[in-house]
């Protein structure tokens, strides 16, 4: 298979300020603006994609995020602009994250470097 992730995609009213955040958000850096869609690149991998889309409501997809200190990264996304949505803890407390919402309301969830994979 020669197939593999370039970006992943969002759709939103307002691209280049969504882009804006995340790239902020996740140390990366806007590498394509041409106003209705706008791409932010992290160096190498897959990168993100705001596209313009009337209309939009948010939800149908959300990114898993591992922080070694995820309660800092926490506190840091939402001292950003993000709400805090709900805190979870996976049976027996073998980890636990918390989702939140971008400004746009698009979910995403922060868990410890030791939930990678689940």
């Amino acid at each position: 298979m020669d197939l593999s992730i370039v970006n992943v995609t969002v759709n939103t009213d307002r691209p280049r300020e969504l882009a804006q955040w995340w790239a902020e958000a996740l140390g990366g850096e806007i590498t394509t603006d041409w106003g209705e869609y706008v791409m932010v690149g992290f160096g190498s991998g897959t990168g993100l994609a705001f596209q313009y889309v009337e209309g939009t409501e948010p939800g149908r997809v959300h990114l898993d995020l591992a922080a070694d200190d995820a309660d800092k990264e926490v506190g840091r996304l939402i001292e950003a602009g993000a709400s805090r949505v709900a805190d979870h803890e996976a049976p027996g407390g073998s980890f636990r994250w918390t989702v939140l919402a971008d400004p746009d309301g698009n979910r995403f969830c922060v868990a410890g470097a030791a939930a990678e994979g689940h």
